[in-house]
C-alpha cells in the first residue's frame, strides 16, 4: 500500500489495543459481521507475544449487548450487532488469541473502545502514551478507537497487516485516512522491532 509517509514520533510505552477479535468478527461461520482473516489473526499473535516478552500491557475489547437500549440508534443502523448477546459465544475473544491473566477485556456498546468505558483510566493507570491499535474492522471499530486515542493526546501506531475489513476498498481507504490525519500506519515488522 501506498500511503503518505510521515517521520515516525514513537511513544515511550505503548500499550496493545486488540478491537473486538472476538468470535462475532473472527468467525464467518458464526456470524454475519465476521470475516475470514487468518492474517490479521497471526498478526495479532505475533505482537501480543513481542509485548508480553516487553512486559508492556494489553488490552481486548469486545461488543457485547445485554439490554435492548443500549446502542440502540448503532443498532439499528447495523441490525446485525443485535448478534452480539452477553455471555454468547460470539463475545468470546477468538482462542487464537486469549487473554492471560492480568489482560482486560474492555466490553463496548459503540464504535469506540474509549466511548462509555474505563479504557482511558486504565491507560493512565498503565503509565502509557501510545496505543497500538489493531483489530477488527478497520472501517469501523479500529478507526473509531484510533481517532479517539488521538483525542486523547495518546500517540496512535496501527501495524498495517494487524488490521482487517469485511470490506477490501474501505479498509484501503480508511488506512490511507488514518495516516494522513490520525495515526501512523507501519508494517508489522516495523511495530515488531519497536518492541524488540
Amino acid at each position: 500500500m501506498s500511503l503518505q509517509s510521515s517521520e515516525l514520533q514513537a511513544a515511550g510505552r505503548y500499550a496493545l489495543v486488540l478491537v473486538d477479535l472476538s468470535l462475532g468478527f473472527t468467525d464467518p461461520g458464526l456470524s454475519p459481521l465476521a470475516s475470514d482473516c487468518p492474517q490479521v489473526i497471526e498478526a495479532n499473535r505475533q505482537l501480543l507475544e513481542a509485548f508480553r516478552r516487553r512486559g508492556w500491557p494489553v488490552f481486548f475489547t469486545t461488543v457485547a449487548y445485554d439490554n435492548p437500549d443500549q446502542a440502540r440508534v448503532f443498532r439499528e443502523k447495523l441490525p446485525s450487532l443485535n448478534v452480539l448477546t452477553a455471555g454468547s459465544r460470539l463475545v468470546e475473544i477468538d482462542p487464537r488469541l486469549a487473554p492471560r491473566d492480568g489482560e482486560p477485556i474492555v466490553v463496548k456498546h459503540w464504535a469506540s473502545a474509549f466511548f462509555g468505558t474505563e479504557l482511558k483510566a486504565m491507560l493512565d493507570a498503565a503509565g502509557v502514551d501510545g496505543v497500538m491499535v489493531t483489530g477488527l474492522t478497520t472501517s469501523g471499530c479500529v478507526r473509531a478507537t484510533a481517532v479517539d486515542a488521538l483525542q486523547h493526546d495518546l500517540r496512535v501506531l496501527i501495524p498495517e497487516q494487524a488490521v482487517g475489513d469485511r470490506n477490501p476498498a474501505a479498509h484501503q481507504a480508511n488506512l490511507f485516512d488514518l495516516q494522513l490525519k490520525y495515526a501512523d500506519v507501519r508494517p508489522l515488522e516495523h511495530c515488531l522491532a519497536l518492541l524488540a
